[in-house]
């Protein structure tokens, strides 16, 4: 099952939208994702969290197309894109898309990131779509399908990223430690769309970029 979350961060369309769309099981507005949502002409399946972006009328419109809307209070532990992440995990999702996670509050954009490290996801394939960039964690093994030329960036997060192997990137790692806060990883490029990273401890954040 595949699930895509909008949240209320800067919205860079990527390229395959429709085709995305087309393709989820599960669509979620994160809060004000919903205004991403009315702008795009777009319906979710649900709207989730605090609701301070949406107005009751907005809201009543939205109920009456038949959205489900799940609201928390302004004041908890979660922000709403967590909110509407653990609802799309439990909800079934193997596969989570994210639109809207980043922009406009650095503070969101690097806590919106780290959720997909957190153990609760263990198991289920996050992915940030920011234009025509995908971000995502990395732990253990992982094939990149990514193009040739792409760049293809990996940067260790909580600490160094041990025992880096690469396969089908241009500058190889063979069993290599890339250090917490260094930009070594940073700009490598794909030569094979078999390319995969794997590691043996640690955790990367792989960046895919076009050329």
């Amino acid at each position: 099952m595949q699930a895509i979350v909008l949240a209320n961060g800067d919205f860079l369309a990527p390229p395959d939208l429709s085709d995305r769309l087309a393709a989820a099981d599960l669509f979620i507005a994160a809060n004000g994702g919903a205004q991403h949502c009315r702008a795009l002409g777009l319906r979710p399946d649900v709207i989730i969290g605090d609701l301070d972006s949406l107005d009751a009328s907005t809201r009543a419109d939205w109920e009456t197309q038949g959205v489900r809307i799940i609201s928390y209070p302004v004041e908890k532990d979660q922000t709403d894109l967590e909110l509407a992440m653990l609802y799309a995990k439990g909800a079934g999702a193997e596969k989570i898309l994210v639109l809207g996670g980043l922009g406009r509050r650095w503070d969101h954009s690097f806590a919106n990131l780290l959720l997909a490290a957190h153990p609760q996801f263990d198991g289920v394939s996050i992915i940030f779509l920011h234009g025509d960039q995908r971000l995502f964690i990395i732990k253990g093994k992982l094939h990149l399908q990514a193009a040739t030329g792409d760049r293809a960036s990996l940067l260790p997060l909580g600490g160094d990223a041990k025992e880096v192997t690469t396969r089908g990137l241009k500058y190889p790692l063979k069993g290599e430690t890339l250090i917490f806060g260094s930009s070594r990883g940073v700009s490598n490029v794909v030569i094979s769309e078999d390319a995969e990273v794997e590691l043996q401890s640690g955790i990367l954040l792989c960046v895919i970029s076009p050329s």
